[in-house]
């Protein structure tokens, strides 16, 4: 249960670290995306980018699993 904890320690730090980073460069959050979804539906994919999509369907989700090796990491550094 520890281990998991700091692995999602180590998920949540890095996303929120990312959202900033993007946000400050001008690429769409999953935040944005949500929002215009809800406002525009289906238009809202026209809307946005190819950076941002590549951003939202490859770049996040492989920030997110460097997240987790890094809580993983730290839990065994700790604890091992």
């Amino acid at each position: 249960m520890i281990k998991l904890y700091f692995i999602g320690l180590g998920i949540l730090v890095t996303a929120i670290i990312a959202n900033a980073i993007v946000v400050k460069i001008g690429i769409k959050s999953w935040y944005y995306f949500i929002n215009l979804l809800a406002e525009h539906q289906m238009t809202a994919f026209s809307k946005i980018g190819i950076l941002d999509y590549i951003w939202l369907f490859i770049g996040y989700p492989l920030v997110l699993a460097l997240g987790y090796l890094a809580g993983s990491k730290l839990y065994h550094l700790i604890f091992n």
